[in-house]
């Protein structure tokens, strides 16, 4: 990730729960540098109380924005103006739009055809056009499950002959909280390996991963329980994984391929 990336955070304080806004900070700390941090909403509202100590713990600027007539959402046209006054004022190299709300499904459209980056960020009742109108968007539940994700992983490195009975027994355990791995995921795999792959049939899974999310920009592995793409591919068992040395870095490169 280019960490020189500056990054605009605009946060619909009247849609996202305040229970995730650490977590989100992090994540969005791993595509860039969040230069501007805002949050929307009318701060006269009760609703928003839990929000204030985050703010001041997190640097995030509130705007206040009334509601100037009752079923008319005020919040949503605030962001969309200043989100084109920073556009044009040339600071940032990318903007985290975080809302779960399909209002701003023309806002990053816009952004993108000027050549800005937009990842989304929201819960898992996000409308698929404001999905797709992003380079990458991240359910927000996630975000809670990570560090039990960690843990599980932390558990699997410590007995490698164990590791296939630990990850199903964490799976079972927290079955209810991620997606299943289906047909359609499957699928979306084995056809992305094939467009990457040479004539050996091998893709770089780094290529993989960059071309699954531009088909499908809320693909992500920590939805099905698994921190990194590599155990997701390897749980499914219908590919091969190998490990290639690399003579510019310390890391292996890992290559993946179909099953004859």
């Amino acid at each position: 990730m280019e960490k020189d990336v500056r990054i605009a955070v605009l946060i619909d304080g009247d849609n996202i729960p305040s229970a995730y806004v650490t977590e989100m900070m992090e994540e969005i700390a791993k595509y860039g540098n969040p230069t501007v941090k805002r949050i929307y909403g009318d701060w006269t509202n009760p609703k928003l109380n839990k929000w204030k100590k985050l703010l001041l713990e997190n640097a995030i600027t509130p705007i206040q924005q009334y509601g100037y007539t009752v079923g008319k959402n005020a919040t949503d046209s605030a962001m969309i103006i200043d989100a084109m006054d920073i556009l044009y004022s040339g600071k940032v190299n990318g903007f985290c739009i975080v809302s779960s709300d399909s209002d701003f499904t023309r806002l990053a459209t816009r952004l993108r055809e000027a050549g800005m980056a937009v990842y989304g960020m929201g819960e898992k009742k996000t409308p698929n056009p404001f999905i797709v109108a992003c380079d990458k968007f991240i359910y927000i539940e996630i975000l809670k499950q990570e560090e039990e994700l960690q843990e599980a992983a932390a558990e699997i490195n410590t007995s490698n002959s164990r590791s296939k009975s630990k990850t199903k027994t964490t799976r079972k355990t927290k079955k209810n909280n991620y997606e299943k791995i289906t047909p359609k995921v499957i699928r979306l795999l084995s056809t992305t390996i094939s467009d990457c792959a040479d004539e050996d049939g091998w893709a770089f899974l780094g290529d993989v991963g960059g071309l699954i999310q531009k088909k499908q920009p809320n693909f992500d592995s920590r939805n099905y329980g698994f921190l990194k793409l590599t155990p997701l591919i390897n749980s499914i068992g219908k590919f091969e994984i190998e490990r290639r040395e690399n003579q510019r870095g310390r890391f292996k490169l890992i290559y993946v391929r179909r099953k004859e």
